[in-house]
């Protein structure tokens, strides 16, 4: 058979079969293949139909199809079932050939995979594909990572298919080595989780403080969608508020308050736990859909537990623009969050990640789409060695207009019994942030009493460890010293 396909696919469920129409688009010749051998027929004679797209019964003749390098990209399960696909093929491929896992796999395991294939004298690429269906087939945000050496046959058909901002520029570059690429991706859907509990606690606050109706709070967020909180997540929470259900209701008030999570948000927690860096935000996401799902024990505590009637009787209008301030303030705070987390990972493993062209990559495509993206990118660009996104000029200037507003929400939210964790960890951390001086210094007392765990000095140079007999009768032997 001859080799006419310029990449093959692996696996057509939903984002599968549009990544594929989305190259067939573009111009690319693609060969599919899937574990049930009957949805390559089933998608051969419906969706695409009409294409360039061609199929394969097997392993060994999807390969066959494929130009070399060979080119294969894997839309399936993350976890062992990547491993699996990649034994199937091995065999099949030969030196310099390309395997590409698109999957949200554990950025752990990209490196693994990495190493592996390398070792075995082929190349692998671990990339993030985020803008869930209509991104794949329309244009996704890509983030890929792995063998350098890969990047230069795969760079034009990821761009062509990518999305692209207002200067036609990709959202789609190489990240870095290894896992860098299911890296960026793992903290995008991190930063997602904690955008989305951001306006979920902007609609709370509405819905059950200001007693507005989702008709009401429609029109609030299409105001918001066109100012500087314009962005994907806005504009859909928009159109969900305005969607009415088959006897005319708002669908919204209809649907059960508990989520879910696939996994993404909580692998980027626990990095951030080993990396020592606070995304106190996005934890806080994580833990407000766990505390979601325990919706039966949230019924009958509401029998038992008592607090304030969360009726907030206030100028409407205004604490509305109150509760905006506060939206747009915590969002810088988790941003900034998530790329203090990003500049410890490439610290940590050697990445040289742009973090300009990663605002870019996220631009467009991608879930966190937004206008704000645009300011991240410049802030980068004109200090590519920025500390903390707080600190530029721009933000830090946003977050000073915001404040009385955002303080305002938090402190009537405590008041009237209505959570707002998110809102409540972004400003702490804005404040422990700014402060000088943190009452650690007692804490370090506390350890060194209890476990002589030593401590460090003002009075002295960083570096240097003491121990204090605090009882009189513990002794003069220190444990090791600390870290984060």
């Amino acid at each position: 058979m001859d080799a006419t396909a310029d990449i093959g696919l692996i696996g057509l469920a939903v984002m599968g079969q549009n990544l594929v129409l989305n190259m067939n688009d573009h111009g690319f010749v693609v060969s599919v293949f899937n574990r049930t051998v009957s949805k390559v027929d089933d998608f051969l004679a419906n969706e695409a139909k009409g294409t360039q797209i061609i199929g394969a019964h097997s392993i060994e003749a999807f390969v066959s199809q494929l130009k070399r390098p060979r080119r294969v990209m894997l839309l399936v399960k993350a976890g062992q079932p990547v491993d699996d696909f990649i034994e199937q093929l091995l065999p099949h491929l030969e030196a310099g050939d390309i395997i590409i896992d698109g999957g949200n796999s554990l950025y752990q395991d990209s490196m693994r995979r990495t190493a592996y294939l390398e070792s075995k004298g082929m190349l692998f690429i671990g990339t993030g594909v985020s803008g869930g269906e209509e991104g794949a087939r329309r244009g996704p945000s890509i983030m890929p990572g792995g063998s350098k050496s890969a990047w230069p046959h795969v760079q034009d058909i990821f761009q062509s298919i990518s999305a692209k901002v207002d200067d036609g520029a990709p959202c789609c570059d190489w990240v870095g080595d290894g896992g860098a690429g299911h890296y960026v991706k793992m903290v995008h859907n991190g930063i997602e989780y904690g955008d989305m509990q951001l306006i979920c606690e902007a609609y709370q606050l509405m819905s059950v403080g200001l007693g507005m109706t989702a008709e009401e709070m429609h029109p609030v967020f299409e105001e918001w969608n066109n100012g500087v909180l314009d962005s994907y997540l806005v504009e859909i929470t928009r159109d969900i508020l305005g969607y009415k259900d088959e006897d005319g209701s708002p669908l919204v008030d209809k649907i059960l308050d508990t989520a879910g999570q696939k996994g993404t948000g909580k692998w980027t927690v626990i990095s951030s736990a080993d990396l020592g860096m606070p995304i106190t935000l996005i934890a806080e996401a994580v833990y407000s859909r766990c505390v979601s799902a325990m919706k039966e024990e949230r019924v009958a505590a509401a029998k038992k537990l008592r607090g304030p009637k969360p009726i907030i009787k206030t100028d409407r209008t205004k604490f509305i623009e109150d509760i905006r301030q506060a939206l747009y303030a915590s969002k810088i705070v988790s941003y900034a969050q998530g790329y203090m987390l990003l500049r410890a990972a490439a610290k940590e493993y050697g990445w040289k990640l742009n973090y300009g062209g990663i605002a870019l990559m996220w631009r467009g495509g991608c879930i966190i789409r937004s206008q704000f993206l645009g300011k991240i990118k410049e802030a980068y660009e004109k200090r590519p060695r920025l500390a903390n996104l707080m600190l530029d000029p721009y933000f830090k200037k946003e977050i000073k207009s915001s404040q009385r507003g955002w303080r305002n929400v938090i402190a009537t939210a405590v008041k009237k019994g209505i959570p707002v964790p998110a809102f409540s960890t972004a400003l702490s951390f804005y404040d422990s942030y700014r402060s000088e001086r943190l009452p650690a210094n007692l804490l370090q007392a506390q350890r060194d009493y209890f476990g002589a765990h030593t401590y460090e000095r003002i009075d002295r140079p960083r570096g240097e460890f003491f121990h204090t007999n605090w009882t009189g009768t513990g002794g003069r032997v220190s444990s090791s010293t600390y870290n984060v």
